[in-house]
């Protein structure tokens, strides 16, 4: 039964919510953009609703299986290797070829369930980097790298914090095209696209 609700949190995980509003709107956002189906290039394309839209179904994809795992009595290790096995299906899904988002929706959604207040100080920093910046790939490497941080000194190095740096790395990982459009200065910048339109 243990293994049974991780694949399946797996399959939810997997499916590609970005992609399938964009088809609704007749566009596929692995063609356009940066080709990415996660919130930021959906919002790009279709707007900032569709984008909202896309990143509540996204993150709830890393908080609902944890949430139904917890609900249904699995032991707390099982709950988070349901959040994992979500990340994973979004990142690597299967119904795509494994080809995937960035995870960083998704991951919202699993420390929203696991660490409410560690999630608040990371999406702070977020918000912060892309503010100063104009970069959402710069707000979210940030995040990333500093949710293990804040897991450490709420938690210490229990399972939670190996989750985060594990979470942590994959989006890393994943944005490895952003860190070198960033440090080649060719990251496409929110400030730039507001100041091109005024």
């Amino acid at each position: 039964m243990d293994y049974l609700i991780i694949i399946i949190s797996y399959l939810v995980g997997s499916i590609p919510f970005g992609l399938l509003l964009g088809k609704l709107a007749g566009i596929d956002v692995r063609q356009d953009g940066s080709g990415n189906i996660g919130a930021t290039n959906v919002s790009r394309l279709l707007g900032k609703k569709v984008g909202a839209v896309t990143l509540l179904l996204d993150a709830g994809k890393g908080l609902l299986p944890m949430v139904a795992a917890d609900m249904l009595g699995f032991a707390q290790h099982i709950v988070m290797l349901c959040g994992a096995a979500a990340f994973i299906g979004h990142l690597f899904p299967l119904y795509l070829r494994f080809r995937g988002g960035k995870g960083v929706a998704t991951a919202l959604g699993i420390f929203l369930f696991l660490s409410p207040v560690a999630l608040l100080i990371c999406a702070a920093a977020f918000f912060a980097a892309v503010y100063l910046s104009g970069f959402v790939s710069l707000g979210s490497l940030l995040a990333a790298g500093l949710m293990p941080v804040v897991v450490f000194f709420q938690q210490g190095s229990g399972a939670c914090f190996y989750l985060a740096v594990f979470v942590g790395l994959l989006i890393w990982i994943k944005h490895r095209s952003n860190i070198i459009r960033l440090l080649r200065g060719e990251e496409k910048s929110w400030k730039k696209k507001k100041g091109s339109e005024a």
